[in-house]
């Protein structure tokens, strides 16, 4: 059989490191950075950052596409319905930010459990002594509760192990040991001194944690979102720091993104990070060329690791 003579194109939407994704194709295979309408015309394959949005239009400016290859698991800024309907999978990468988003959590956790945001401002302030006044709190012997017990709630649970924390999970879809099973949110915030999300955002997940979830957590809890920005009703966790309800709130994300300024980014016992938990050096290295493999393989008539479905 005669070699290919026209390359099949690859392109990026948003920014794409050549260097992760140039090893994995063939010498038939290209990759374009920045495309052109004329590229996109003639690409085979499409590997979207998240903030890129592929919609209907974007489609029909690429009538060769046989794949789209997502960084990560969201798909929010996708047409799913529309790229299935057209035929083209929608390659996602589960579990290549995992062990990054579940270090982020216990980041969130031990800044706020350990108090490093009010000991720095004491220390730059040359109030040294004033430390007493501030209460330094410990895992070790405390419960952590795991809302979604998928792969990134699992390696929560796992670290939490090293810090000899008790764990509850609730999730009404995965198997969890009985031992840490819960079977409600509700009997999960009962038990739980600190509460880590891991859902997706949903209909029925929006909000998840609303005035009566935050009322019927422990007084002084802390609550950890690495995962979806609308799974927390904001004015409602912010009368619970100001209360006293909650001690702690850590949120690496935000609805919308970038966030309309909210007045509990002022308060002291709030760590707020720009959803960058998972996006870390590695972890994003590991999206990238978890995306591009599969778009690799969908070309070459394989099944690719993971589909997203509409």
């Amino acid at each position: 059989m005669a070699p290919l003579t026209t390359p099949q194109i690859f392109v990026a939407l948003g920014s794409v490191q050549p260097d992760l994704v140039e090893p994995l194709l063939s010498e038939n295979q290209r990759l374009v950075q920045h495309p052109t309408a004329e590229d996109l015309a003639t690409a085979e394959a499409a590997i979207v950052r998240a903030a890129f949005r592929v919609d209907r239009d974007m489609l029909d400016r690429m009538p060769a596409l046989k794949v789209i290859a997502r960084t990560g698991v969201g798909t929010d800024l996708v047409d799913l319905a529309e790229a299935h309907r057209r035929g083209i999978p929608v390659v996602i990468t589960p579990g290549s930010n995992t062990a990054s988003v579940a270090e982020g959590v216990f980041a969130h956790l031990l800044s706020l459990v350990k108090k490093l945001s009010p000991l720095t401002a004491l220390v730059r302030e040359g109030r040294w002594e004033h430390r007493t006044d501030v209460v330094v709190g410990d895992l070790e012997g405390f419960t952590l509760g795991i809302i979604g017990y998928g792969r990134i709630g699992r390696r929560v649970a796992r670290i939490a192990e090293a810090f000899d924390l008790k764990v509850l999970a609730y999730d009404p879809y995965a198997e969890i040991p009985a031992a840490i099973r819960c079977d409600s949110v509700e009997e999960l915030l009962a038990g739980s001194d600190f509460t880590t999300l891991h859902v997706p955002l949903t209909s029925e997940n929006q909000n998840l944690m609303d005035a009566s979830r935050l009322k019927a957590m422990k007084t002084g809890a802390v609550l950890i979102n690495c995962s979806r920005g609308g799974l927390i009703d904001l004015d409602a966790a912010y009368e619970a720091l100001k209360s006293g309800q909650l001690s702690g709130l850590g949120l690496d994300v935000f609805d919308p993104e970038p966030p309309t300024h909210h007045p509990l980014f002022d308060h002291p016992n709030a760590v707020l990070t720009p959803h960058l938990m998972g996006f870390t050096r590695q972890g994003m290295a590991h999206t990238v060329r978890d995306a591009a493999q599969g778009a690799v393989d969908v070309l070459a008539g394989r099944k690719p690791a993971a589909v997203a479905t509409p």
